[in-house]
């Protein structure tokens, strides 16, 4: 059987994944342990590692059973279709989540994104996302009259934005 990716509510993955399982559902929820602050306490609690999926291990003729489950908004799909995840990608981020020492999270991005730089001394200039040149580095484009120009900045200090505010 194929997995599927269902997306919740925010903050309902716990409860999704619950009762999925009680459905005999087979069901994955990767967790990351993170450390919150609160202005009298600091503690460590469990979190999804992708806010608003959980995983499903499902026939397509029995997806009615997990989009009825409360909580759930739909199941993830491309052109009406179910994407489906397969099993290897499953097997790999279980294993993944189980060093968790090493596990960051990264933001998604791809040629032709809308970004702004965060820190540094561009901090706050903006552009389209050029190329991605190794693991550390991305290359962005500023146009302005017609002219463009791009220069190297490190990832992490770039984050992905709706548009470019004029």
């Amino acid at each position: 059987m194929p997995w599927y990716a269902i997306y919740t509510k925010p903050r309902h993955e716990k409860k999704v994944y619950q009762q999925l399982i009680e459905k005999d559902i087979i069901s994955f929820l990767p967790m990351t342990k993170s450390l919150r602050q609160w202005k009298d306490r600091r503690k460590w609690v469990e979190m999804p590692l992708f806010t608003s999926y959980v995983f499903i291990n499902i026939l397509l003729k029995n997806k009615i059973d997990a989009l009825e489950t409360h909580g759930v908004v739909k199941m993830v799909s491309f052109g009406g279709v179910p994407a489906s995840i397969p099993d290897w990608q499953i097997e790999q981020l279980k294993k993944v989540i189980s060093q968790p020492e090493s596990l960051r999270l990264e933001q998604y991005l791809k040629k032709g994104d809308t970004v702004e730089v965060t820190e540094g001394p561009l901090k706050g200039v903006k552009g389209y996302l050029r190329e991605i040149r190794g693991e550390t580095r991305v290359a962005i484009l500023i146009d302005g009259i017609y002219q463009s120009a791009s220069f190297e900045v490190q990832k992490h200090f770039v984050r992905k934005i709706e548009k470019i505010e004029e």
